[in-house]
């Protein structure tokens, strides 16, 4: 690991400790580039079915370079440009979609396309299954839309004891891609010990981006009176990270901007910890920083942490070459 590189503030007493990873995934990137690329290639508007990714500064910036956010498809005219959202879609909304004749660019994250495409393939071989995932998350309507029928959702090792399946020894579980580690693992250790023939997926559904934050924090928060995650309410994975940091015991809050911080949140010479959920961009953080130094930052440490290479090619049509997917 790099050594910690230090970055001098004006004035003050406190510390800031910057996690590493923060901020944007792949999946995040690539869903932003592909609206901005539909607007410079065809024209505002360009409809977006749900928030592309929860952030509110995204959208907002979005929606300034003429981007229209809807939830039913019956909001987008005929004709027009449609992009699907981060979090996928059911299979219902693909069909009207088509049925409607929109073009549609699909910005659904390849990891979270990978989870429809294992459910497609083991439904045509007979299983149920099993989602660990928020109810009402997009992510969650989208995965579990992609069957009529035959996928159960958990949220908690509660639920798993009321759920009933056909046929215990043709059954899958699959997780939502912005889950709490500990707490996914803890559930599918739940639905493992009721269903010990269950199938798990070959590579955990949890997300790269998901794990690599989680794991920064656990890194961070033991060494901070308090930890601030840059995020949107709605962002699961944001939530998360700040649940985590409490988990760990030191205090943790979200802020959406930087007018969100509250000094009363931080005694005199504390350090405090600073990361981002994956769909809160780096402009976000530089701006907590200045926040954070308006109420007596004095210094900020970068932490050393896993460096990401993970890139995804953009869907045909978008004219830009493919950028690599190196799941490192």
């Amino acid at each position: 690991m790099s050594a910690v590189q230090t970055v001098a503030l004006d004035g003050g007493v406190s510390e800031v400790l910057l996690a590493e990873p923060r901020g944007f995934c792949a999946g995040v990137d690539r869903a932003i580039e592909i609206v901005e690329r539909a607007l410079s290639l065809f024209g505002a508007p360009i409809y977006v079915r749900h928030e592309i990714v929860h952030n509110t500064y995204v959208v907002n910036d979005l929606k300034a370079k003429g981007a229209i956010f809807i939830e039913e498809l019956s909001e987008v005219p005929a004709g027009a440009t449609l992009v699907f959202s981060a979090h996928g879609v059911s299979q219902a909304v693909r069909k009207e979609a088509d049925a409607r004749g929109f073009r549609v660019f699909d910005a659904t994250c390849p990891l979270v396309t990978k989870v429809h495409i294992e459910v497609a393939k083991l439904r045509r071989e007979g299983y149920e299954f099993i989602m660990i995932g928020h109810k009402g998350h997009p992510e969650v309507e989208g995965t579990m839309g992609q069957l009529s029928d035959g996928i159960y959702l958990v949220e908690d090792e509660a639920d798993v004891a009321r759920v009933q399946v056909k046929d215990p020894s043709k059954l899958a579980v699959v997780t939502q891609t912005t889950l709490s580690v500990d707490d996914a693992a803890a559930i599918l250790a739940a639905i493992k010990q009721r269903f010990p023939a269950v199938r798990e997926p070959k590579q955990q559904d949890i997300c790269y981006a998901t794990q690599n934050r989680q794991d920064a924090v656990k890194v961070l928060a033991p060494q901070v009176d308090v930890v601030i995650v840059v995020g949107s309410p709605t962002s699961s994975n944001s939530n998360r990270l700040r649940e985590l940091a409490e988990r760990l015991g030191t205090p943790g809050y979200m802020v959406d901007c930087p007018d969100d911080l509250q000094p009363g949140w931080f005694a005199p010479g504390a350090r405090v910890g600073l990361t981002a959920g994956a769909s809160a961009p780096e402009v976000l953080v530089s701006q907590v920083i200045e926040r954070l130094r308006s109420l007596g930052a004095t210094a900020v440490r970068r932490m050393p942490g896993v460096e990401e290479s993970v890139r995804f090619p953009l869907p045909k049509g978008l004219g830009g070459t493919g950028l690599k997917y190196d799941e490192a």
